[in-house]
């Protein structure tokens, strides 16, 4: 028995990151209702009112840019807006990824189907069927400043309206027209406004912290749950996550990230067999990662609160309001996301730093019953001694990635776009720093789970113990060395399919365990 798929509203429903990815991924069905189409609809006409009327209007019959001022004749407005997705497809480098292109297709059709952009619903029934039919256009990764939005990667997106560009259709690489020639399809002729509206938006930004809200927030997951396993390997205090201590200074993502780590540590024998030792404090990288990862976490909800708005704006230009006013303004200069995005890179870079420190005093042999470099039999053997140094080059790369891209501006469009915002690279910088990130994560997770094992026959609670087991089950313990990139590639693997985190939730459910923060719902759903 098959059930139906839930149906998203195009320009109607509210539109969160998980939705985004959820309409990507094909778990949900996006439709548009006719509700909507009125106002798509009465849009557009106004649009062909003005054209009719020849009342000059930022680019439905003027110019681009510095060119608003060039008067652009009723009989050319359309041949107007197919040149401007042609000369201002400038993108290079490396294509984005098919889900980021897909993506931003779906962030596109949000948008614009609030009905302010003067598009026709021919061409946004379009931009659903490439959706629905996997058929995604190459977006190239370089070229967007975030001014006038992505100019470039957007103008690459939308070129197999207009019979252009190439798209990725069942795994292959295909010019638009054999993809039209399948389908029968012919290209569109675009109306007065129609190119403009498809070019103007943030939508590869937005789908640049679509994904990083996803990624961050299993890596946030991650280094909670490996931190606790550290914790437990090198017998560190529970003291540090007392309820009592974080109600003195009450950031959100530290009273969550705290409760968390309580949570995993709960009827653990290991942290009860040293509950009276002599150890007055431990490390920072073990005492405080209520405060880091909390800070990191602060960052993520930062993030998922302004991408939010973001997703459910109408960023084109100019904006239609009605047949008197139309408004030139700045809805898509990227500022907004930008400077948060700069701001989620230096959070995510923060948790590969605790991180690779965390590793660095698990090979000291300063614990009491854990050999240095993890492994008893050394001098013959190096241990996990160079696995650090792998997590070392990647904190320190991202540490020259974390420069705020939003800090810089060059002018472009012979100055009429005088302030631009780098968003498209503060995005690019978020994804690459979290991919690093990843990789630290897997690392940590192999010594924790190695330092966890000189814990045996002490048991932890129910929840780390199937941690380390669901580990057991990829990598092996090492008594000797071997070629441990084989380990490290097992690790990354665990840390992108998120098996981790999905052994926590289903021990959660099989025990019936709950874990209580206020802040849940806050961190726990986007």
């Amino acid at each position: 028995m098959t059930t139906s798929k839930k149906i998203f509203f195009f320009g109607e429903d509210h539109l969160t990151a998980g939705l985004a990815l959820g309409l990507t991924r094909g778990t949900i069905q996006g439709q548009i209702s006719e509700k909507a189409r009125k106002k798509i609809r009465a849009s557009y006409e106004v649009v062909a009112r003005i054209v009719e009327m020849g009342k000059p209007v930022y680019g439905i019959n003027t110019g681009f840019g510095p060119l608003c001022t060039t008067k652009i004749s009723k009989s050319e407005t359309k041949i107007l807006q197919n040149n401007i997705l042609q000369s201002h497809s400038v993108g290079i480098g490396q294509p984005i990824a098919t889900e980021m292109a897909k993506l931003m297709l779906v962030l596109k059709a949000h948008s614009l189907a609030k009905g302010f952009s003067g598009i026709a619903e021919a061409t946004l029934d379009r931009i659903i069927w490439h959706i629905d039919n996997d058929a995604i256009p190459i977006v190239p990764s370089q070229g967007s400043v975030g001014a006038s939005g992505d100019l470039a990667p957007l103008s690459h997106l939308f070129l197999p309206l207009i019979g252009l560009g190439r798209v990725r259709y069942i795994r292959k690489l295909i010019s638009t027209d054999q993809l039209h020639r399948i389908y029968g399809l012919e290209p569109l002729e675009l109306g007065p406004k129609e190119g403009l509206a498809l070019i103007n938006g943030t939508q590869f930004i937005a789908a640049h912290a679509v994904m990083a809200i996803d990624k961050m927030h299993a890596c946030l997951t991650h280094a909670d749950i490996i931190g606790a396993m550290m914790i437990e390997g090198l017998q560190g205090s529970v003291k540090p996550f007392y309820n009592e201590l974080h109600k003195l200074r009450p950031f959100k993502g530290n009273g969550h990230v705290a409760s968390r780590i309580r949570f995993l540590l709960e009827d653990s024998e290991i942290m009860q067999d040293h509950i009276d030792c002599e150890r007055v404090q431990d490390p920072y990288s073990l005492r405080c990662i209520p405060q880091v990862h909390g800070a990191s976490r602060n960052a993520w909800l930062h993030l998922k609160e302004l991408l939010e708005i973001e997703l459910n704006s109408v960023t084109d230009n100019p904006i239609i309001i009605n047949e008197e006013l139309t408004i030139s303004g700045g809805n898509f200069h990227g500022q907004p996301l930008a400077m948060a995005l700069d701001y989620a890179c230096l959070a995510a870079s923060e948790l590969g730093n605790i991180s690779d420190r965390r590793i660095y005093l698990a090979l000291e042999g300063n614990s009491p019953g854990v050999p240095k470099l993890l492994m008893k039999d050394t001098g013959i053997n190096s241990g996990y001694m160079i696995l650090q140094y792998t997590t070392a080059a990647l904190a320190s790369e991202n540490k020259g990635l974390c420069f705020p891209a939003s800090a810089d501006s060059i002018p472009t469009s012979l100055g009429q776009e005088d302030h631009v915002s780098m968003g498209s690279i503060s995005g690019r910088k978020a994804l690459q720093v979290l991919e690093n990130v990843e990789k630290i994560l897997a690392i940590e997770l192999l010594t924790a789970a190695q330092a966890f094992e000189f814990r045996k026959p002490m048991k932890s609670g129910v929840l780390l113990d199937e941690v380390h087991k669901t580990i057991r089950k990829k990598v092996a313990f090492a008594d000797k060395d071997r070629v441990f990139s084989d380990d490290i590639e097992k690790g990354i693997e665990m840390i992108k399919d998120r098996t981790i985190i999905l052994s926590v939730e289903k021990t959660m459910k099989r025990h019936n365990l709950k874990m209580e923060s206020p802040f849940e719902e806050e961190f726990e759903k986007y």
